[in-house]
């Protein structure tokens, strides 16, 4: 740990924070204005180094290193407004998560699209000429292309200060990130301001990814990576300040290079390696400033949008047509292991199929009528089998009592972080849940001596009475069943009422003595309780578990579920869990490129079915209804 270290580490933060800062700036505009949360962002600064690599290799890496760079930015620039023009101009007056949905399914697009155009390898590019070179500072050897990355934020930090406060289309960005409706009253054109908006966006995160392409190879995992982080830069630095991005992304980037830095640190005999904080470090960072400070460093609290979505109705008991169906439905999961015994996988995915049904309704069961967006719901299932492997690997403790205790362990995690998450709303409490869920998952991948680490833990089989798949989907099946019956009467009790009044009226809600907090915060803890005894069921079925049922990606598939069905349905998270879940288990059998097909189809229901499948059908019925009346 020396000083000149220290120092060439400080500097590679900086180079870092540049690279980072490109791509936040471009969210943080987004979401200022069209109020968006894209989870396509990080797919532009992917294709941004594939585009740059493919025109460096056909211009040339010496002249044309440059203009490529420059050209691929431009690209990535056009793709975005074409995907603002045919996409989500049709989306911007749905509800705002399933904007979120269809942004999710254009990265499953985009990535497939990737693979198919160039491959499944890493591609590397060459250095950059006239800065291939090092200098020595300190004694060290320093990149003098990492000299102009640093160069590079502070520039474009000052290009886009210009653009945005010197120029009348900067003034009716800013005026559009306050009060985007009073600027289309004022007769400004909002459809081309939003797409120009966006294709800004969209170059400088394709810019940020050209700019590193003689960094690191071009790779198919760059998207989530990136647009984790991004999301972390934007909500520290408060959602659209360009300054809070910068500040924010120079924060973290050296908080990373101070940790690398410090390397293994002995304290007290105790061994504390610094250099695996790098997985979660930003996280923190977001969780203790959400905490401390909701809207970010240098952001102001966001006023709602007036086109937020249409307001839909409340949740009511289902009609004798839906609970005939629901009664059909159960009897015929009851028979279906005897009608299929020929073809033991389908016994399988059926209780996949369960398992995703008690994750999705959990998850609904906060979503919907308690009003609580959370990005990271996948702790709690992961918490929950991890619980389960634990207790019957290192206590031994029988299977039967392990699926009461394992759902509680997940529990006791949701009461630790709804505490912090609940006292949040939109979208700095799903980011706060992001960031617990990220938080867990890092200390789960990292700790090889208790949890297996990056390797998981396996040899977790459920009891002898039940190693018949056939006998451990009946027990699947009962506590699911009995898991969405008590979540559904918990809605239509006091306490689910209490729950829907703080999310439609929390000011009336607090007048006449609930404690929309408390509630929400119970409501919480039940939640996660459920995504644990589901998480439990996922772990004894497969006789194993790995960080990924942490990971953020089981925690989108979630929200999925959710939202395919239909956020204010009682039979939406069942359906969705059903519709996702098959659906990705028959695509991904069909085809090499499962995932651009998965996310066509799914743009395709959130087009057709901007309330959801089961809320589309809800509809259909009572207009049915109304028209025999």
């Amino acid at each position: 740990m020396s000083f000149s270290g220290f120092i060439v580490q400080l500097l590679n933060g900086l180079a870092g924070a540049s690279s980072l800062f490109l791509v936040a700036a471009g969210l943080s505009l987004i979401f200022g204005v069209t109020r968006i949360v894209n989870f396509a962002h990080g797919s532009f600064y992917m294709v941004g180094v594939y585009i740059a690599w493919s025109l460096v290799e056909r211009m040339g890496a010496g002249l044309g290193f440059w203009p490529a760079l420059l050209l691929s930015a431009l690209a990535v620039g056009l793709l975005g407004a074409i995907v603002e023009i045919l996409l989500l101009r049709r989306i911007y007056r749905a509800p705002e998560l399933f904007q979120l949905l269809a942004t999710f399914a254009l990265v499953l697009v985009v990535k497939d699209a990737v693979l198919w155009l160039w491959g499944p390898e890493e591609l590397l590019g060459p250095r950059a000429p006239g800065l291939a070179g090092s200098v020595t500072i300190l004694g060290r050897q320093f990149p003098e292309y990492d000299l102009f990355l640093i160069v590079v934020g502070p520039v474009v930090l000052g290009l886009l200060w210009l653009l945005l406060t010197k120029t009348r289309w900067g003034t009716l960005v800013r005026a559009a990130t306050q009060d985007r409706e009073m600027v289309g009253a004022l007769g400004v054109n909002q459809a081309w301001l939003f797409t120009a908006v966006f294709a800004l966006g969209a170059l400088l995160a394709g810019l940020g990814g050209a700019l590193q392409l003689p960094r690191e190879p071009a790779n198919l995992e760059m998207d989530l990576h990136t647009i984790g982080a991004a999301f972390v830069v934007v909500v520290v630095g408060g959602m659209g300040s360009i300054p809070g991005a910068y500040v924010a992304a120079l924060i973290i980037a050296e908080l990373k290079a101070i940790c690398i830095w410090l390397g293994v640190v002995d304290l007290f005999g105790l061994k504390i390696s610094f250099s695996k904080l790098t997985l979660v470090v930003e996280f923190l960072v977001m969780a203790v400033v959400l905490v401390w400070r909701p809207w970010g460093l240098l952001g102001k609290p966001q006023g709602a949008s007036r086109h937020a979505g249409s307001i839909e109705a409340p949740l009511r008991a289902a009609g004798r047509p839906v609970a005939y169906a629901g009664l059909a439905a159960l009897a015929g999961l009851v028979v279906f292991p005897l009608l299929t015994k020929a073809s033991p996988y389908l016994t399988v995915l059926a209780i996949d199929l369960l398992v995703a049904v008690l994750f999705a309704t959990s998850l609904h069961f906060i979503m919907g009528p308690a009003g609580l967006h959370s990005f990271g719901h996948a702790a709690y299932f992961g918490l929950g089998a991890y619980g389960a492997a634990l207790l019957v690997r290192w206590l031994g403790v029988p299977m039967e009592i392990t699926l009461l205790l394992a759902p509680l362990v997940a529990a006791l995690g949701a009461l630790v972080f709804g505490w912090f998450s609940v006292r949040l709303s939109g979208v700095y409490l799903a980011m706060l849940t992001l960031a617990f869920a990220q938080i867990a998952w890092a200390i789960v991948y990292q700790w090889d001596d208790f949890t297996g680490g990056s390797n998981g833990l396996t040899g977790v089989w459920p009891a002898p009475w039940l190693s018949d798949k056939i006998n451990y989907y009946y027990l699947t099946l009962a506590l699911v069943v009995l898991g969405v019956l008590l979540l559904r009467r918990m809605l239509f009790s006091p306490f689910g009422y209490a729950m829907r009044a703080g999310r439609d009226s929390p000011t009336r809600a607090d007048a006449i003595g609930i404690d929309v907090k408390r509630v929400q915060w119970i409501a919480f803890v039940v939640a996660g309780l459920f995504a644990g005894l589901a998480g439990a069921l996922f772990a004894f079925s497969k006789g194993s578990i790995s960080p990924e049922g942490l990971h953020v990606a089981k925690s989108i598939d979630g929200l999925v579920m959710v939202l395919l069905g239909g956020l204010q349905t009682l039979s939406g998270p069942i359906v969705g869990a059903v519709t996702f879940t098959w659906l990705h288990d028959t695509v991904a059998r069909s085809t090499d490129y499962w995932r651009a097909m998965l996310g066509a189809i799914i743009l395709l229901l959130v087009l057709l079915f901007p309330q959801g499948i089961a809320g589309f059908a809800k509809q259909l019925l009572a207009r049915r209804q109304g028209a025999e009346a």
